[in-house]
């Protein structure tokens, strides 16, 4: 079966910065980023790294979401997270994949699948797609991700690290 998560803006931009992005399509067959996401990206500039990497990755599909329903809007949400969610919330299953603490707390009052950046760098640990978590985790800091020691030390103790 074909897996399909939706990205907010940071787990895309913090992967690219840090040349992981890939790591993504070890995860969901296919990445939907809504058009408010999308936007959101493409005000860095023609040469950012994340505009140029959303233009070479097949496996990343720019969409249209659907209409940001009242349990969403209520957050007080950037457009991107709503988005995000919204889409995620249309079609059952598909996991969201957003950093914004509020965004992530929404969803899953919502029963809305949802993973951060670091979630995705445990998930490809677990997985064997990288032979060590704490390397990427490091790369993602320097590329301007904040995570305190104490999350860091414990996602590793989570994957044998």
């Amino acid at each position: 079966m074909d897996r399909i998560a939706v990205a907010n803006a940071s787990p895309l931009i913090f992967l690219s910065r840090a040349s992981h992005l890939y790591l993504l399509q070890h995860f969901a067959h296919r990445v939907l980023v809504p058009g408010p996401v999308h936007n959101e990206i493409r005000e860095k500039g023609s040469d950012d790294i994340t505009v140029r990497a959303l233009e070479i990755s097949p496996w990343i599909e720019v969409v249209s979401p659907p209409l940001v329903p009242e349990q969403i809007l209520g957050w007080g949400l950037g457009p991107g997270e709503s988005s995000v969610l919204a889409l995620a919330y249309a079609n059952q299953g598909m996991e969201a994949i957003i950093d914004d603490l509020a965004g992530r707390k929404c969803a899953s009052l919502l029963g809305i699948p949802v993973r951060g950046t670091l979630g995705i760098v445990l998930a490809a640990k677990k997985r064997g797609v990288i032979p060590q978590a704490r390397p990427i985790i490091e790369t993602l800091i320097r590329s301007g991700m904040y995570l305190s020691r104490t999350v860091i030390e414990e996602a590793l103790r989570r994957v044998n690290e």
